[in-house]
């Protein structure tokens, strides 16, 4: 018997604002689909991971958030474990439910991401939660040294059209995307073109957010953030849910095989003190590469990405981590078309973070959702012909000039190959 584990079931909630949705109820839509995908029933569960971020910050709901909202649905005797990792915070889970199934400590295991962050009346503590993503005992430190990054590559005036409500990660994004532009002469435009692809990618996906096309002339005269981003270069403030159901190979024969795709790696990174010019030692080269010796596999075998655009820039970073490109050859990817749909290497069917949404604590089950779907052949007008690997990228958080965490999961589609007999 091998230590092969498999998602058998996956479920997500529709992603946008909604005001009249608690986690529970997201949570409840989410777990009921994952059941009923994998032809589970409740008690077939033997362990769970619960991901949340924003909780205790707008809801006064702390430390034991999984329980409040798994028991209701009938949860009850079964381990369940609350998981905090920023950003990355469902990929974690996920990484942990695996390493418990290979560690002979169950058998099926349930994964759940739920994030509610739109609050209307609570507009000021919204954004102040984004800033708990860093040091808060280094932030005053950190903006300095953001407004210092790449300075001479904005052009005259453009601050005073900057938006003052905005993410505190936003002014982080433009300044790696300055800095960018600083070394490999990435642009503005290409930029947009990663933006512009994803919200034409999102009208394929009637779970978005958004489902707007957008041309790159379009994206450009959007709203200004912060330079170079502008308003739909960034990731949306997303209420929704997603959850999985993970099982050990030993278990396999109690479901679907033929829908079963296999979890072949799930590396997780955290950042390194390094020269910010350092790239090779990025936090995402780091996961990527480590992802990738786990499965055996090199970038040139994977057939479709989602990776965390929370802004446009970081998808032309994170295609060059994954090693889809040379080092500061991402927005040249974009501007081609290599990454599009019909491209090389499809990036972000989905819509990606900045136009299917972004509720931060399900980002990385949600992207998760999305590739299980290629790897079934069932992703409908945004299906990639013939995909039998797929990577997942998801970074959450800030330390220093990088992401605090970073996830790399890397799926394989249903073969039979890999079932034991």
């Amino acid at each position: 018997m091998s230590d092969a584990t498999y998602i058998v079931g996956i479920a997500m909630t529709g992603l946008g604002k909604f005001p009249a949705r608690s986690v529970k109820d997201l949570a409840r839509e989410a777990v009921t689909g994952a059941l009923t995908d994998a032809g589970c029933a409740m008690a077939d569960v033997h362990a769970a991971w619960f991901s949340n971020t924003r909780q205790g910050m707008m809801e006064g709901q702390n430390v034991i958030r999984g329980q409040c909202a798994l028991r209701p649905l009938g949860f009850s005797g079964i381990p369940i474990t609350n998981v905090e990792n920023a950003c990355a915070s469902a990929s974690t889970a996920l990484r942990e439910a695996v390493a418990h199934l290979r560690a002979g400590m169950c058998d099926v295991a349930l994964v759940v991401g739920a994030e509610k962050m739109f609050f209307p009346d609570q507009k000021e503590q919204m954004l102040r939660a984004f800033v708990g993503g860093a040091d808060v005992h280094m932030i005053d430190a950190t903006r300095e040294w953001l407004a210092k990054i790449g300075r001479s590559r904005i052009p005259e005036g453009s601050e005073d059209s900057v938006i003052s409500a905005r993410s505190f990660f936003m002014d982080y994004y433009a300044g790696m995307a300055r800095m960018h532009m600083e070394r490999f002469g990435t642009t503005q435009r290409q930029i947009a073109a990663v933006a512009a692809k994803n919200h034409v990618h999102s009208t394929l996906n009637p779970l978005s957010q958004y489902r707007t096309a957008m041309s790159v002339d379009e994206v450009l005269g959007d709203a200004l953030v912060k330079w170079p981003l502008t308003r739909s270069m960034c990731a949306p403030i997303s209420d929704g849910a997603a959850a999985a159901v993970v099982c050990h190979e030993r278990a396999l024969a109690r479901f679907d095989r033929g829908r079963a795709v296999r979890v072949a790696a799930v590396s997780l990174a955290s950042g390194s003190n390094r020269d910010d010019g350092d790239y090779d030692r990025h936090i995402g080269r780091v996961a990527a590469l480590d992802a990738y010796a786990s499965a055996g596999i090199d970038p040139s075998d994977i057939g479709v990405a989602e990776v965390h655009d929370a802004c446009s820039f970081a998808e032309i970073l994170q295609a060059e981590n994954l090693g889809f490109c040379e080092r500061g050859a991402g927005g040249w990817l974009a501007e081609r078309g290599c990454i599009s749909l019909g491209g090389s290497i499809p990036v972000n069917p989905s819509g990606g973070l900045v136009s299917k949404g972004h509720p931060v604590g399900a980002t990385g089950l949600v992207q998760l959702y999305e590739l299980v779907a290629q790897l079934r052949g069932e992703a409908g007008a945004r299906q990639v012909d013939g995909v039998r690997l797929a990577v997942a990228e998801n970074g959450g958080g800030l330390w220093g000039i990088e992401e605090a965490a970073t996830a790399v999961t890397i799926l394989e589609a249903p073969s039979r190959m890999h079932f034991a007999a």
